[in-house]
């Protein structure tokens, strides 16, 4: 079975619920290195998706996608709205004219946003952001599917690859964003951004974990 409209506003409800029960959290990772607003700035944001959820019709997974980039953009504040925004802005671009996602489609989505997001903040691997658990993410989740494993397989690899990305960040010294004022004081701390991104991986392989293509 592909993942449809339907599967996908279900991953959104389920990042809404993520980010609002880890929001101390992710606000107390951020006060170490950050302005400590990351996790009211996600839960915002995300509750305002949900909230349009409530009221979106048809089928087109591409403007449902692009709609939670639109809010993203308007309701989450500092680096993380244009950075989220610009994930699922490019990632809805890619399912363009699509009602249902293979496994491939859901990569090469995923891929999109990522790329997007790597370009947006000029970050690569170690630069202690999001895209350290991004990046890795996508590779596990390229390699599974090339191994033959389903979409449900190739998620619980991202999801794991990109859970050790966000831990790797705690011995890195940030070289992007508000982190990398602090120089070598930010080291010791996990990435507010990584967690975040982890999260996202997170709330896709439960909410999708069972699908199959087909």
């Amino acid at each position: 079975m592909a993942v449809g409209r339907e599967e996908v506003a279900a991953w959104l409800e389920a990042l809404a619920a993520a980010y609002e029960e880890n929001r101390g959290w992710l606000t107390q990772l951020d006060s170490a290195i950050g302005d400590a607003d990351h996790g009211a700035n996600m839960d915002r944001g995300f509750r305002a998706v949900r909230a349009e959820l409530a009221r979106a019709t048809g089928h087109d997974i591409a403007a449902l996608l692009k709609q939670t980039a639109a809010i993203l953009i308007k309701t989450v504040g500092g680096a993380s709205g244009p950075l989220y925004g610009t994930f699922f802005l490019r990632a809805g671009a890619a399912c363009a004219g699509k009602t249902a996602l293979e496994p491939d489609d859901v990569a090469r989505a995923f891929e999109a946003g990522v790329e997007g997001v790597r370009q947006r903040g000029k970050a690569e691997v170690g630069d202690k952001t999001m895209v350290d658990a991004l990046a890795p993410a996508l590779i596990a989740m390229r390699e599974a599917l090339a191994k033959g494993g389903d979409l449900g397989a190739a998620l619980a690899a991202a999801a794991a690859a990109a859970e050790s990305g966000m831990r790797s960040t705690v011995p890195l010294q940030a070289r992007k964003g508000r982190a990398s004022y602090l120089g070598p004081r930010s080291v010791g701390h996990q990435d507010p951004g990584a967690t975040s991104a982890w999260l996202l991986l997170r709330a896709a392989a439960d909410a999708w974990g069972g699908k199959r293509a087909g």
